[in-house]
């Protein structure tokens, strides 16, 4: 495993966590559609692209034309 694909782990999760944190602490309410719904997508895609290694954004990218960096991520 990568550098590049923990670190979307660990970033996916650290979201998540937060995102659960808050909402049991009762400081955000999940039951309601909120932007916070937006935030766990995020969260949830970091952490499974660390695993899978297929990220929607790269993809996107990818066919707009961008290229990737020959060093990786960090």
């Amino acid at each position: 495993m990568t550098i590049e694909r923990i670190v979307r782990i660990v970033a996916g999760f650290f979201i998540l966590l937060s995102l659960a944190l808050a909402h049991f602490g009762g400081t955000a309410n999940l039951g309601e559609m909120s932007w916070l719904w937006f935030t766990a997508f995020v969260g949830l895609n970091l952490f499974q692209s660390g695993f899978t290694n297929l990220c929607p954004m790269v993809t996107i990218l990818k066919k707009l034309g961008f290229k990737e960096a020959a060093g990786g991520c960090c």
